[in-house]
């Protein structure tokens, strides 16, 4: 093995105690105290490895190793080191220590790369505190929607207060953006998030897309009263109807067995809520993805079809604000096949599968050609403290991930 598994190893274990909830959690929010701590510990590397660091008015944390021919599109890699507020310890760091285990161990090589490499852990890919995320991946490529400054977090801190006590200015944006063409290609290792590869027993998978998700807030309306006295055929229930527009979603979600569609329900707010009132408002989310745009488009339609005929037959009222969405995207085929030389190289029997949940290479997509590599993780388990991959299978990963790299800078530039 060309990287330092125990280096490796010590990056994680060291990374782990910032934030840490519990015996084996994290919580690492953006833009605050415990994330400039990350960065810092993560800067430290990346200055070992001979890059040059700073954080950009995005927020995010840039490693740079300068090439011999600057000039050239960089070759970025990375991800992201903020985390879930119940989260785990290794969603997100994965691709950043990776990324700087290869670089590092590029330079006690003594090569020098033609074209820049970066490194960088995007600002806010989670998007919980502030409720969108992909902010720091967006952000440089001039994709940030109107108003996004404006949100809010729980304690009532807008974004834009969060950059700046972060030491950014967002009235400089412009000036961390990427000119388009300036990327030659994105690299994402990631832990799967799924069980796909822990079921089959493979360390190592590759990506084959990003499924493309579409985000609902839907709000229902009927008529609140006493849980005692309205007979039952004459309510206007709205929880009644949502559960059975939530039961009908998992319904058209799983009308083809073994289809990757997935559809969530995960957030409800029922008023007035109490136990003896029938429910007048209910508001809820729904997240439907699918790898295949056509088949995700057609639930959709069944699903705003449902929708209409539940409200109709309750006498409800209803509204759908569209908070996402986003087609799927394809990996790169000529990254695709570079990766599975190198699986196979090592000996690995890599399958390729698609990533359920978005990771900041979809953000990259729209400007570059990317690709991802999957390590497994025990039981599917993440966005949990629960979740765990081995630090025998992140070495394998980091092994594919800087072959991969030296044979992306080895190409004809």
């Amino acid at each position: 093995m060309t990287i330092n598994a125990a280096r490796l190893q010590s990056h994680f274990e060291a990374m782990s105690l910032i934030g840490k909830l519990g015996e084996t959690g994290t919580c690492r929010p953006t833009l605050t105290k415990t994330e400039m701590e990350a960065f810092k510990l993560a800067s430290s590397w990346m200055l070992e490895a001979g890059m040059t660091t700073r954080i950009d008015n995005f927020g995010n944390l840039v490693g740079r190793l300068e090439g011999t021919h600057p000039e050239l599109p960089v070759l970025m890699m990375g991800s992201h080191l903020d985390s879930q507020p119940y989260g785990g310890r290794f969603d997100g760091v994965a691709g950043v220590l990776t990324a700087i285990e290869a670089v590092t161990k590029l330079t006690e090589q003594g090569i020098k790369p033609q074209r820049t490499i970066e490194v960088i852990s995007f600002a806010d890919e989670e998007g919980w505190r502030f409720n969108k995320g992909l902010f720091g991946s967006r952000g440089i490529l001039g994709r940030l929607e109107e108003g996004e400054l404006d949100r809010t977090d729980k304690e009532v801190i807008t974004r834009r207060k969060a950059l700046i006590d972060f030491g950014c200015d967002p009235d400089k944006f412009k000036e961390s953006e990427y000119a388009p063409g300036s990327i030659h290609c994105f690299l994402e290792l990631h832990i799967e998030q799924g069980p796909v590869l822990d079921l089959a027993n493979k360390p190592i998978g590759v990506v084959s897309g990003i499924s493309g998700p579409l985000w609902w807030t839907v709000k229902l309306k009927g008529m609140a009263g006493h849980a005692g006295s309205v007979p039952m055929p004459i309510r206007q229930d709205a929880l009644v109807g949502a559960a059975e527009i939530i039961l009908a979603l998992r319904h058209i979600a799983t009308q083809i067995p073994g289809a990757p569609t997935v559809g969530t329900v995960g957030t409800m707010n029922v008023f007035p809520g109490s136990r003896n009132i029938i429910a007048e408002d209910v508001e809820f989310t729904v997240d439907l993805r699918d790898i295949d745009l056509n088949r995700r488009n057609t639930y959709e339609a069944q699903l705003r079809g449902q929708i209409e005929a539940v409200c109709r037959k309750h006498n409800l009222t209803y509204s759908i604000t569209e908070d996402w969405n986003s087609e799927p995207r394809y990996c790169a085929d000529w990254l695709k096949q570079i990766i599975h030389a190198q699986c196979t190289h090592l000996n690995l029997d890599a399958p390729e599968l698609m990533s359920g949940p978005f990771h900041d290479a979809m953000a990259l997509s729209y400007a570059t050609d990317y690709a991802m590599i999957f390590v497994r993780c025990k039981d599917g388990i993440s966005h949990n403290p629960l979740e765990f991959a081995s630090y025998e299978d992140l070495a394998l990963g980091a092994e594919v991930l800087y072959g991969t790299m030296v044979e992306v800078l080895g190409r004809e530039v």
